[in-house]
């Protein structure tokens, strides 16, 4: 999940919808490269304004709302919208949330919150955002139920291996992996909830080389903050894709379930293995096939294993999470790529992660093993469905 990268697009993969709603709605999910708060964001790309627009989808109005942040595109379908002009609102209402996570959260811009704190005297307790203490509680959360294989800490490392801010350069040495590893780990920082001015959060750093690096996890968090936007401006149906992260609510255009296409990887961008039916969740996905760099010759991945300050190496193409928010659900599924399917799947096991994770096989294709959470969560979406078609004033 470390999902940085060089001056590669974060594309990655998100999926088709199949028969159900918009005749080519595929949600990519993509790698996350230089995604999230930890993508370059050049000032063209990033100045352009959000589009919304509205299109009828299987009888029903749509708005089609599309921008860039962090580094990567964005977009989003809000069911039930038959005006242009609150369309283009509501596309200006999102890039507002989003842009305020990028000068939050952002490595890659000197003077967000996050670089400051990075910056910032060591020992000290510097207060912090509100939102940016929201995602380092998910960011511990999951760090302490994965046993650090996730961790916002592992920022040093993944810009030695190249994948950071610096430019990439010649393998770090062990010993200065074995450096770096020491401003990682659990004691690596701390969040001190109602130590803040006004009794909010402050962020304490161990030491100085300790830097947070947030792109495991705000993407989905940005993604879950443009539902919520949506949601307090009233609507109950949409989907959400930010860099790659993906919340639903409600139906799809024509009542059904939105279909979301998991890639498949090694082929062309949008090849979907698996389509995935989603009502009120949210999905992520982690792999090593869309940002990779060679080093002496050998191609290595942009996900760093925290306890090795190293690539990962196992044959685990991809993993996929669902979740009730994206903030999790992105954070869960870099820590299990870290893991592996063997000792990520026990663990999703033992936590109630639905996961589904993707291996490679010796023959060239692919086999994917689903956690129970997984089949649990995939049997129950017809019935959601069909609370939301039994719901006053759902869809014809």
């Amino acid at each position: 999940m470390a999902e940085e990268g060089a001056p590669a697009p974060p594309w990655s993969r998100l999926r088709p919808l199949p028969v159900v709603f918009v005749a080519l709605l595929f949600v990519f999910l993509w790698w996350r490269a230089p995604q999230g708060a930890n993508a370059p964001s050049t000032a063209s790309a990033e100045a352009i304004a959000p589009t919304g627009g509205v299109e009828r989808q299987s009888g029903v109005d749509c708005a089609l709302l599309a921008g860039r942040t962090m580094g990567a595109g964005w977009h989003a379908t809000v069911v039930g919208v038959a005006d242009a002009a609150q369309a283009q609102a509501l596309a200006a209402a999102a890039q507002g949330v989003l842009d305020k996570v990028d000068a939050s959260m952002s490595t890659y811009k000197s003077e967000s919150e996050l670089s400051r704190l990075n910056r910032a005297a060591a020992g000290e307790p510097q207060p912090v955002s509100r939102d940016l203490a929201a995602v380092l509680q998910i960011a511990l959360e999951v760090s302490q139920a994965s046993d650090y294989a996730f961790d916002v800490a592992v920022a040093p490392l993944v810009d030695a291996w190249g994948f950071g801010p610096s430019p990439p350069g010649a393998a770090p040495t062990a010993a200065k992996l074995q450096a770096l590893r020491q401003s990682a780990g659990p004691r690596a920082y701390s969040l001190r909830l109602g130590a803040g001015p006004d009794g909010g959060a402050a962020l304490v750093r161990a030491r100085d080389g300790v830097k947070l690096d947030l792109s495991a996890v705000a993407p989905g968090y940005a993604t879950d903050l443009v539902a919520a936007e949506l949601r307090r401006r009233g609507h109950k149906a949409y989907l959400v894709e930010v860099g790659g992260e993906v919340v639903v609510a409600g139906l799809a255009p024509g009542g059904r379930p939105w279909q979301l296409g998991v890639e498949a990887p090694d082929a062309p961008p949008g090849t979907v293995y698996k389509s995935v039916p989603m009502v009120d969740e949210a999905l992520a996905t982690s792999g090593d096939y869309r940002n990779s760099r060679v080093i002496d010759g050998e191609s290595v991945s942009h996900t760093i294993d925290p306890t090795t300050g190293a690539p990962i190496t196992h044959g685990l193409a991809s993993i996929s999470v669902l979740h009730d928010d994206a903030g999790r659900a992105d954070a869960w599924a870099t820590a299990l790529n870290v893991l592996g399917a063997e000792r990520g799947g026990a663990l999703a096991r033992a936590q109630g992660i639905a996961a589904m994770f993707l291996l490679r096989k010796p023959d060239g294709g692919f086999e994917d093993q689903r956690s129970p959470a997984w089949e649990a969560r995939q049997a129950q979406v017809h019935e959601r469905a069909r609370r939301h078609s039994a719901a006053p004033g759902a869809q014809p």
